[in-house]
């Protein structure tokens, strides 16, 4: 399984990024804290984990505390050891959807709709809403996750678009 690890933290300065080893992580805890070693005084720290142009993994900590997990697909944890190390103690069910209906976006009836269909073979689990204070609610992140010909690294592009450090994570992947 060939992946990309990139952390991208914020702190008083703006983002910074950086590519993350997981070669020998043991545990989800020492994923964290492989990000927390990135910049131990971060405000924000967020790691993107891309895996075979199938599945995305972001995981968050807000000031070094509270690591908060999303992955694209629960059929990474079947396909990997990373992915069983990154989503396999994740439930099932998508967490940050309080306001809808719906566990997961649907697809609209307005032919103007930006809206995708949900991959209905996806299964995302975690937490949908972690980057919702950043400018990606939840919905915006399983529409990104679930748009057909969509690639993690194209969803990673999307997110640090927003977040102002596209740049610093393309940079990453030059290298």
């Amino acid at each position: 399984m060939s992946y990309f690890a990139a952390a991208v933290v914020r702190d008083d300065s703006g983002w910074t990024a950086a590519e993350v080893s997981l070669r020998g992580a043991t545990d989800i805890d020492e994923v964290a804290d492989r990000l927390r070693d990135v910049d131990q005084d971060a405000d924000v720290s967020l790691l993107f984990v891309e895996a075979d142009d199938a599945y995305l993994v972001v995981l968050r900590l807000d000031e070094g505390e509270d690591l908060r997990v999303f992955g694209s697909d629960s059929a990474f944890a079947e396909e990997s050891r990373l992915g069983s190390l990154l989503v396999g103690d994740l439930k099932t069910s998508v967490t940050g959807l309080d306001d809808v209906d719906e566990p997961r976006p649907a697809a609209s009836t307005d032919e103007e709709s930006e809206q995708p269909a949900v991959d209905p073979e996806a299964d995302p689990v975690g937490d949908a809403d972690l980057l919702a204070n950043l400018g990606i609610s939840a919905q915006k992140l399983l529409a990104l996750c679930a748009h057909e010909g969509m690639l993690p690294a194209d969803v990673t592009a999307e997110i640090c678009e927003v977040l102002g450090c596209v740049d610093e994570v393309e940079e990453l992947r030059e290298v």
